[in-house]
């Protein structure tokens, strides 16, 4: 499977247009590909559009990591994994584990943005 994971240069997972790194972890040929992340600063959906164009199976997710722009874009095309861990080597140890709770959608409040913090 390759699952899509957002995060900045310390290896922190961020939300889709809040890491400089939109990485490709392929968890059959046991590598990460590392790409710099076109929506960085910018736009969630535009790094949505990189994701899908990689060809993810599915994305690591957290609250808000997504908004209901990208979600639109990938539901039906990606699977979701939401995930507690905050770090790359979080997710690559906990892979297994992880993929296990890979859901075809999501609640709202996991793509709901908040605009109360702006």
């Amino acid at each position: 499977m390759k699952i899509a994971v957002v995060y900045d240069k310390e290896k922190t997972l961020k939300p889709l247009d809040g890491g400089e790194v939109l990485a490709i972890i392929d968890d059959e040929k046991k590598v990460v590909e590392q790409y710099e992340n076109p929506g960085y600063q910018m736009s969630k959906e535009a790094s949505m559009e990189a994701i899908l164009d990689l060809g993810a199976e599915a994305i690591v997710v957290k609250e808000r990591f997504l908004c209901p722009g990208s979600y639109a874009m990938s539901v039906g095309r990606l699977k979701y994994i939401p995930s507690k861990f905050d770090r790359l080597n979080e997710i690559l140890d906990h892979l297994e584990e992880l993929k296990k709770s890979a859901a075809e959608e999501l609640e709202p409040e996991m793509y709901a943005e908040d605009y109360e913090e702006m």
